[in-house]
C-alpha cells in the first residue's frame, strides 16, 4: 500500500486539515495530493490499536480548473462537518505531470480536468484513471493510514464536472457502497454537451458507435449521471441525490449542465429519491457553493449516520 506523506496541518473547526501526498499505482505511480478533514479525536493517525474507527466520511470531487485545495478553502462546509462529526476528503482532480501531448493545452482537457474516469485510448489509459483513485485506492490508502474513519459509511459530493460527471455516476455505478450524493451545479449529461463530448473523444475509444447512430457510445453512456439514472437497477427507494443549481449559472445557459436530463430520468424513480432545485439568482462560483454546503452535510448526515 502506498504510503503517505503528511505535508501541512492547519486547526480548523473540531479538528485539523491535513494534507497528504503519496504516489498512485491507478495514476501510473505519479505523485497525488488530497486534503483531508478530521474532526475531534481522528486529527491524527493513531498508535491506539483499540480505537474505534468511527467517523463516517464525505468525498468532495471539486469541479475543473481544481486542486485538492478548491474546496477545503472554500467551500465553507468544514464547521459543519466539525458539528456532525464527519470527516471530509479533497481528492486532486486530476493526476499531474503526464507528460503527454496536450496536456496542457486547455483549461477544460488534461490537467485539472480528469473527469472521474479510467480512460481507454492509448495515450491516457496508463495515467488517467481518477476512478479507480476515487473507488478503490484512496478509501484503502486512507484504511491503512488507521485515522479513525469508517470507510463503510461513505457519502459523495462536489461541483461541476466533480459531481454530475463525478461524484453522481460513481454513485450510480456502484448502488449501496455510498450512502447519498449531493451536487452543486453538475454535467448532468456529458456525453451529449460540449465539456463532455470533447473529454470523453479523447479519453474514452472508441469514440463513435459503428452503426453511425446519434446515441453516443457505450463507453460514454457508462459515465453518464442521466444515462445511468434512467437505467439504474437501484431499487425504489433507495437513492439518496440532492441537486443544486443556479439560475444564473453562464454554464447553465451554454448547455453544459442540462439538470433537466437528470430530472427526466427520474420520471420512474421514486418521488423524493432525486431532487433538483434550481436556486434564484446563484452562478457557478464558490459563492454559491459555500451558501448551501452546510445544508448539504446536514443532508448527508442523516445517512452517513443511520
Amino acid at each position: 500500500m502506498p504510503k503517505l506523506e503528511k505535508k501541512s496541518s492547519n486547526r480548523v473547526s473540531t479538528g485539523h486539515l491535513i494534507k497528504y501526498s503519496y504516489l498512485s499505482p491507478a495514476l501510473g505511480n505519479l505523485e497525488t495530493s488530497f486534503n483531508i478533514f478530521l474532526p475531534s479525536h481522528s486529527s491524527s493517525p493513531s498508535t491506539d490499536s483499540t480505537r474505534q474507527n468511527d467517523i463516517p466520511v464525505l468525498f468532495y470531487l471539486a469541479g475543473l480548473t481544481c486542486t485538492e485545495d478548491a474546496g477545503a478553502q472554500k467551500g465553507g462546509m468544514l464547521n459543519t462537518a466539525g458539528e456532525e462529526n464527519i470527516a471530509v476528503v479533497f481528492p486532486d482532480t486530476s493526476p499531474r505531470g503526464a507528460g503527454i501531448k496536450g496536456e496542457e493545452d486547455d483549461w477544460d482537457f488534461g490537467t485539472g480536468a480528469g473527469f472521474y474516469l479510467n480512460a481507454t485510448s492509448e495515450e491516457w489509459k496508463t495515467h488517467y484513471n481518477m476512478y479507480d483513485l476515487i473507488v478503490d485506492e484512496l478509501p484503502k490508502v486512507l484504511q491503512e493510514a488507521d485515522l479513525g474513519l469508517d470507510l463503510s459509511r461513505i457519502s459523495l459530493m462536489g461541483h461541476s464536472m466533480g459531481e454530475g460527471h463525478g461524484a453522481l455516476s460513481i454513485y450510480l455505478k456502484n448502488p449501496g457502497k455510498y450512502r447519498s450524493a449531493s451536487a452543486f451545479a453538475p454535467v448532468c449529461n456529458p456525453s451529449k454537451t460540449p465539456w463532455g463530448i470533447k473529454a470523453f473523444s479523447s479519453y474514452l475509444s472508441p469514440s463513435t458507435n459503428s452503426d453511425n447512430s446519434q446515441e453516443p457510445p457505450e463507453s460514454w453512456k457508462s459515465y453518464d449521471s442521466s444515462y445511468l439514472l434512467s437505467s439504474s437497477s437501484a431499487p425504489n427507494g433507495s437513492l439518496h441525490v440532492l441537486v443544486d443549481v443556479g439560475t444564473a449559472d453562464d454554464f447553465l445557459k451554454k448547455g453544459q449542465l442540462e439538470p433537466q436530463t437528470l430530472e427526466e430520468a427520474t420520471k420512474n424513480r421514486q418521488e423524493g429519491e432525486v431532487v433538483v432545485r434550481m436556486q434564484e439568482g446563484f452562478d457557478h462560483s464558490y459563492y454559491f457553493i459555500s451558501t448551501f454546503t452546510p445544508e448539504h452535510v446536514r443532508w448527508h448526515a442523516k445517512f452517513l449516520k443511520a
